[in-house]
């Protein structure tokens, strides 16, 4: 097996509530023991590795720009971690398994532009462990099947900035090879920053097909497979450390449609031009709408 740098993008913070978060003590999963002892030994060596870590070469969202956009804060023994997720109804949020594994529940933040201030279009739900479902064949040493559905204890109250992301029709076999597609989050700002963004961000490239991906990721079919979707990293544009579980969209019919959910990227660097991964949302499709009830809100 080739040793192939990836990292899980996920960030860590210190409380489960968003208005109490001490933002200056955040810092990368990376860090914590929990997240090392679910990898391979092959992978152990990327430990002590620097990645880049933000959307990288992105820019800031206009507010409500992203309305289906989640920020969760995930309550762990060792402490909170940082992911996105993306709504998909009143009562549910899709993110991606490796954000939730071990979790004991947390907080969904919806509707934030700034996470920092109390906005008037912000709702903080509660989830519990009861409500987070992690795909039965996830594998955390070959990043299989990255996606978890999570259940709010109270539902979403929808306004103009909260509203939930149209997927895919149950039909629809497309790759979306070439289409522009963007990704969304409150990843990290630089290189050089311990901060995770404190507003939404976004990055916009083509989608590549699965032959280029597998080519830029030197043939790693242990993780690279047609069950994901790559993102171009050309212009260092790019997914990373905090965006994870996010969403992957491209415009369809004058609106979002969610084909990915932010899964693993380089840890050589998130602005190098390797394509970042995300799970294909087509190919979970039937998975995510028996864990969920988002039945009525498929196109």
């Amino acid at each position: 097996m080739k040793r192939i740098a990836v990292v899980f993008l996920i960030a860590l913070v210190t409380a489960a509530i968003a208005s109490d978060i001490d933002w200056s003590k955040v810092r990368p999963i990376e860090e914590f023991d929990h997240y090392w002892a679910r990898l391979p030994a092959e992978l152990q060596y990327l430990r002590y590795s620097v990645p880049s870590a933000r959307v990288t070469n992105g820019r800031e969202a206009n507010p409500g720009q992203f309305p289906y956009q989640v920020a969760l804060v995930i309550s762990f023994n060792q402490g909170s971690g940082l992911c996105g997720g993306s709504i998909i109804s009143n009562d549910y949020i899709l993110t991606a398994a490796h954000c939730v594994q071990g979790a004991s529940g947390g907080t969904a933040l919806v509707g934030a532009h700034n996470r920092l201030n109390n906005e008037p279009s912000q709702q903080s739900i509660v989830f519990e462990l009861s409500g987070i479902t992690i795909h039965p064949d996830y594998t955390a040493n070959t990043i299989r099947n990255d996606v978890a559905t999570i259940r709010l204890t109270n539902s979403i109250v929808f306004n103009d900035r909260v509203q939930p992301i149209r997927l895919p029709s149950p039909t629809d076999a497309r790759t979306f090879s070439g289409r522009i597609a963007t990704v969304s989050g409150f990843g990290r700002t630089s290189d050089d920053s311990p901060y995770t963004s404190a507003v939404v961000q976004f990055a916009s490239n083509p989608i590549i097909t699965f032959a280029n991906c597998l080519d830029q990721w030197n043939n790693a079919m242990h993780v690279i497979q047609t069950q994901n979707i790559c993102l171009s990293g050309y212009g260092g544009r790019s997914s990373c450390n905090g965006d994870s579980g996010g969403p992957l969209t491209v415009q369809e019919d004058g609106e979002s449609l969610q084909v990915g959910v932010v899964s693993f990227g380089s840890s050589a660097g998130c602005a190098i031009g390797r394509p970042s991964v995300y799970a294909r949302v087509t190919h979970f499709l039937d998975w995510i709408l028996e864990n969920s009830d988002v039945g009525e809100q498929v196109a």
